[in-house]
């Protein structure tokens, strides 16, 4: 059977760019993507508002038909623009080697680096046990158990497992709207991308 050659498959290029610029948002901070987010958005309401005037006030033929003319180039471009930039940066696919916490207003305050590691335990230190990624200070650690999670690293994979929490686990993959809970005692595969929720406390995949 036929197969569409990776750089002319337009959904999965541009699955894969909302991936890569989510994983640039966390590297970098969240400031300047803030600002980046608002200018495109004041961009695309700008050409939403010239498209409803053109489209439905205005009744000149010829206008429309231009303006017709440059979205099609426009969508035109930003495809190519998106191929390209997955062809440069995303020709590998992205280990996990970091988990970056995620506080209320969508930055980053603390970074564990697991790379190399072999299982990490997810929870709250107490007096007398310690986990390897402690929520102890996080906004919404009074639902967060003692033993919360567990990550393992298995055939070069990464797998996260609820150990009977009070609050539940749950994940987001980067092409989905919703979070899914995890079944408990149940592994489940980690994708760079992905969004962790450790009852309400969220932990980028990196």
């Amino acid at each position: 059977m036929w197969k569409i050659p990776d750089y002319l498959n337009v959904i999965k290029n541009i699955k894969k760019y909302i991936m890569l610029k989510k994983l640039e948002q966390y590297s970098e901070g969240s400031e300047k993507n803030i600002s980046i987010i608002v200018i495109d958005t004041l961009i695309a309401l700008s050409v939403i508002a010239a498209a409803c005037y053109v489209y439905f006030i205005n009744h000149n033929r010829v206008l429309k038909i231009s303006i017709s003319i440059l979205i099609f180039i426009g969508i035109i471009f930003y495809i190519i623009k998106i191929t390209i930039y997955v062809m440069t940066n995303g020709k590998k696919e992205p280990g996990i080697t970091t988990l970056i916490l995620i506080d209320g207003k969508g930055s980053y305050s603390t970074e564990w680096e697991i790379q190399g590691k072999k299982s990490l335990l997810i929870g709250k230190n107490t007096r007398n046990s310690e986990v390897d990624i402690d929520l102890s200070n996080t906004e919404y650690s009074s639902l967060i158990s003692k033993q919360h999670a567990v990550l393992n690293f298995a055939a070069n994979n990464w797998f996260i497992e609820d150990i009977d929490s009070c609050n539940g686990v749950g994940i987001k993959k980067t092409d989905e709207v919703s979070k899914k809970k995890l079944e408990k005692d149940t592994p489940y595969k980690l994708d760079s991308g992905d969004i962790i929720y450790i009852a309400n406390t969220k932990i980028f995949v990196k």
